[in-house]
């Protein structure tokens, strides 16, 4: 029992995820509520079970895996979002679609590829892992089957993922042949014998970071994302946006830092542009959108933005501002997304339009404050606390010596808050269009309540140990 401790997390899911999948089997869909709630409570158990030294005992499994304080600071913030993804989910589902238990159990497979992604120090077992998450996401897309606008998405979504793979794969081949090894160790070693003068290991480096970046939405491999993220339902979206996105950011932290640490000046270069064109090209396709999914879209690919500008800058201050920023930017998007499954029509369905939120602030004073205060905290507009989290990874550049970049990350939020604050017009400065139903749902205006509390001025009360927490994990990789 010793040897399998510290990957209690993952034992927990794969096991309750076998077992809820034979109840959804046996239940059908009149199951869709036990499981909905057996799989919050097992991602739960998986959270605490992170605590203590046996998540932390170093290299498993001759080397494929790690359970170290990096990996445990991703399935902290990974696992927690999943299961608002699931609790908010059960109740939309209810109000008029189908919702059926394989949805729950599909989320929990996803936890444990993405609980291996942040784990994984092999580039077998990183594979493994993005695909198991990957997998569960494309039926995730789908979900509604009766809903041509998901199964567009679902199509999509497995097409141009099935690509990214191919690619992914074609970089480990090279690297693996160049170099002989899969553990990330080994291709530290090779890298920093002969990686400059290697053309081989060189396009190995670019076809790896390609398949992750498509996982991560950055540009240029993002074209996916607004599609998606559009047709899938609305609480998919809303876990698209968070768990597998920050999942994907850890995963290139791990490996840039961790596997291919001696070729920084390759793969730092690779960085910089992806970084600075996901900023200003997510600001800049965001300004004429009409649907908030799609804006809100085009704001995850800006944000991952702003992540890689902590890549980009290396080392243990680079690294820790990255798990800073993404755990900041897993709040801010969910307390979002909650606000988006909150808007109905006047019949009580969804609603994604951005102008049926016109004048809300007169008609639904609270909501309207909610969603302000998250899309403030998006644009970094201080003193929310999306602005610290933006401040983290522009200090982290300018002491890595990256100025023009942290400069360049500057002027695109300048320019990305345009279309933050175009929302802030309309819900305060418009005329109302109509009026928006109120929604009975107590657990869902709770969540909301406490993340725009934590988005807000008392967030900053977090920076000491959120900041001590970065701080630890992003050391255990050095």
């Amino acid at each position: 029992m010793s040897y399998f401790a510290p990957i209690l997390p993952e034992l927990i899911l794969t096991v309750g995820g076998i077992v809820l999948m034979m109840v959804a089997a046996i239940g059908g869909r009149r199951s869709a509520g036990l499981t909905s709630w057996a799989a919050i409570a097992l991602l739960i158990g998986a959270t605490v079970a992170l605590i203590g030294e046996p998540s932390n005992a170093g290299a498993l499994f001759g080397g494929l895996i790690a359970a170290d304080w990096f990996a445990s600071f991703g399935k902290a913030i990974i696992f927690p979002a999943a299961a608002i993804s699931i609790l908010v989910a059960h109740r939309w589902f209810e109000r008029g679609t189908e919702h059926a238990p394989e949805y729950a159990v599909l989320i929990l497979f996803s936890c444990v590829g993405m609980a291996v992604m942040v784990s994984a120090t092999n580039l077998m077992t990183l594979y493994i892992g993005l695909e198991l998450q990957s997998l569960s996401a494309y039926v995730l897309a789908s979900y509604r089957r009766t809903d041509d606008r998901s199964a567009e998405a679902g199509l999509k979504y497995f097409v141009l993922g099935a690509l990214a793979s191919g690619i992914l794969l074609y970089g480990i081949s090279l690297l693996y042949g160049f170099t002989g090894t899969m553990n990330f160790s080994g291709l530290s070693a090779a890298f920093a014998r002969d990686g400059a003068d290697s053309l081989g290991l060189l396009f190995g480096l670019v076809f790896l970071l390609a398949g992750i970046a498509f996982k991560a939405s950055a540009v240029p491999f993002h074209m996916w994302t607004p599609d998606v993220y559009e047709g899938a339902p609305t609480p998919v979206t809303a876990f698209f946006a968070s768990a597998p996105k920050a999942a994907a950011v850890l995963l290139a932290v791990r490996v840039c830092l961790e596997g291919l640490g001696p070729a920084i000046d390759a793969w730092r270069q690779i960085m910089i542009f992806a970084a600075l064109a996901s900023i200003f090209l997510g600001a800049v396709a965001a300004w004429g959108q009409t649907n908030i999914k799609r804006l809100l879209a085009y704001s995850s690919i800006n944000n991952v933005g702003f992540a890689l500008i902590g890549l980009a800058a290396g080392g243990v201050a680079g690294a820790s501002s990255v798990l800073f920023y993404m755990a900041v930017y897993i709040v801010m998007t969910l307390g979002a997304f909650l606000c988006v499954l909150w808007m109905r029509g006047p019949d009580g369905e969804p609603v994604e339009d951005v102008a049926s939120l016109s004048g809300l602030s007169q008609t639904r004073p609270a909501f309207a404050a909610a969603l302000a205060m998250f899309m403030f905290s998006l644009a970094g507009i201080p003193p929310l606390f999306g602005f610290w989290a933006k401040l983290v990874v522009f200090n982290a550049a300018v002491e890595a010596g990256l100025l023009a970049l942290a400069v360049a990350g500057i002027i695109g939020t300048v320019v990305g808050a345009y279309y933050y604050l175009r929302i802030i017009k309309i819900l305060y400065f418009d005329e109302p269009t109509g009026t928006m139903p109120r929604v009975r749902a107590p657990i869902e205006g709770a969540l909301m309540f406490a993340a725009a509390l934590a988005v807000s001025p008392i967030g900053y009360l977090l920076i000491g140990p959120l900041g001590a927490l970065s701080d630890r994990a992003a050391g255990s990789l050095f």
